[in-house]
């Protein structure tokens, strides 16, 4: 933050601001230091407001579609590497063999996404991830 006060860079300035803050804030509500797992979270957390933001902005409100991608670019440098595809299809498979199905069918899903989920938050999306598991049980 104080190389972009230095460099005169508002937006960069900005973006950083309510990061810390949005962090901060975090810290405030949890009553303690935050683990880095959780700093990640609020970072992906921030991420996916902003998307959202960018995305509901009218068409023709070019001020707010720049302004969000740029906080977009600063608030993924500090963001966590998601995992890709092929480690999420990887932890996917070590979890079939914890729990012993060899061949995923839909009513498995519950019993899998319980187990898999915990040793997935905060390194992949969500969505990525039950859509990487139905893939697999077709």
């Amino acid at each position: 933050m104080v190389e972009a006060m230095k460099a005169k860079d508002k937006a960069r300035k900005d973006s950083l601001s309510m990061l810390l803050s949005a962090l901060k804030n975090a810290e405030i509500d949890k009553r303690a230091p935050l683990t880095e797992e959780e700093e990640n979270a609020v970072v992906k957390k921030e991420i996916k407001q902003t998307q959202e933001t960018y995305d509901l902005a009218p068409a023709d409100r070019t001020d707010i579609k720049e302004e969000t991608a740029a906080r977009m670019a600063v608030y993924k440098e500090f963001a966590p590497e998601d995992l890709s595809v092929e480690q999420i299809t990887e932890v996917i498979r070590e979890v079939l063999a914890g729990l012993g199905i060899e061949k995923p069918g839909p009513a498995d899903k519950g019993r899998i996404m319980k187990v898999l989920m915990p040793k997935v938050k905060g390194k992949a999306d969500g969505k990525l991830v039950n859509e990487t598991l139905a893939a697999m049980m077709k």
